[in-house]
């Protein structure tokens, strides 16, 4: 339970600043559990474990919506966006070559705010 709390109040966090979390709850608590139980949560479909190129893993909270994700190519920041048009319309492939699909990733990159501010 405390590294599910940890995932909620830390979205998009790595494996790293998830065993953090969780070692201010449970300061004894193992990589290898942490590692563990963040796999079994996913497993379980309690979290989404996400991973943008060239990124570690990370993982959050937010479950069952088929979400997308903004990411700043400067400092990493990842956001939560909603699909762009209607109720998942990336479920609806061009040509589904027979497949059931039921999940698409999309992940938008760019600059965060902060960093297209100073790129200026």
């Amino acid at each position: 339970m405390a590294v599910l709390r940890a995932v909620h109040q830390h979205p998009h966090a790595d494996t790293e600043g998830i065993i953090r979390a969780t070692r201010d709850e449970l300061p004894d608590v193992s990589h290898q559990a942490v590692y563990d139980v963040l796999r079994a949560l996913a497993d379980a479909g309690l979290v989404r474990r996400i991973q943008p190129a060239g990124s570690v893993a990370r993982y959050e909270a937010r479950v069952g919506d088929n979400h997308h994700h903004l990411v700043c190519r400067s400092c990493g920041a990842i956001v939560d966006v909603d699909c762009a048009v209607g109720h998942a319309p990336c479920l609806t492939a061009s040509d589904d070559g027979g497949f059931v699909v039921d999940e698409a990733e999309v992940v938008y990159w760019g600059l965060c705010p902060t960093c297209a501010a100073g790129t200026s």
